[in-house]
């Protein structure tokens, strides 16, 4: 909810676009509404942290997902580690203090946990919810129990084969034209572990 960390990390909407969106989500009718942060961002400090907090409280979310900073190798961070200096790993425990905090304040728990490479003050991302909205897409996920099948450019497909206690993915081209020109190559490989998927 910070302009500047916005456009730091390459974001192109602004902390009003968020605000509007989720007041445009629930005016539709949507009652089950997550919010994701990330604590550690480049620049970011605790009262800048604090601020996305209040803002979030403000909305009211149904859930709230609470991630470390860690830098994956294909974000626009990585490729410019030089220019910015990763949070102090004191900040980062602070951050991640005052969300829990806050997830408790407005009624939520935790109810799932999963860690990533290069995490920030080698701690975890959490998920938040109120009593019942909790997203058994997420919990499914990080068990691995799930199948998920994705679309569009980049998207990465997970099939689990749990008789064979297996799991294998499928990764959509990212560049756009590739993925629209070779579809049908990406649907074949779909089809072809469904049918494995099928026959177990």
């Amino acid at each position: 909810m910070n302009q500047k960390t916005l456009r730091l990390i390459g974001r192109n909407h602004t902390p009003e676009d968020i605000e509007n969106k989720f007041r445009l989500a629930r005016l539709v009718g949507f009652d089950n509404i997550n919010m994701d942060i990330i604590a550690g961002l480049p620049e970011e400090d605790e009262e800048m942290f604090r601020n996305t907090l209040e803002q979030i409280e403000n909305m009211a979310p149904d859930s709230l997902t609470v991630h470390t900073m860690a830098l994956k190798r294909a974000s626009r961070l990585h490729e410019d580690l030089t220019s910015y200096q990763p949070s102090a790993d004191k900040i980062v425990e602070t951050m991640i203090e005052e969300a829990r905090n806050l997830a408790s304040k407005m009624g939520m728990r935790p109810y799932y946990l999963y860690r990533q490479k290069n995490i920030l003050a080698n701690l975890e991302n959490t998920g938040y919810a109120k009593p019942g909205y909790e997203c058994l897409y997420n919990i499914h996920t990080m068990e691995e129990e799930q199948t998920i099948i994705a679309m569009g450019a980049g998207a990465s497909s997970k099939f689990v084969f749990p008789h064979q206690k297996r799991l294998e993915r499928v990764f959509n081209l990212k560049d756009v034209t590739q993925y629209i020109d070779r579809i049908g190559e990406m649907l074949e490989r779909k089809k072809k572990l469904f049918e494995l998927y099928d026959s177990q």
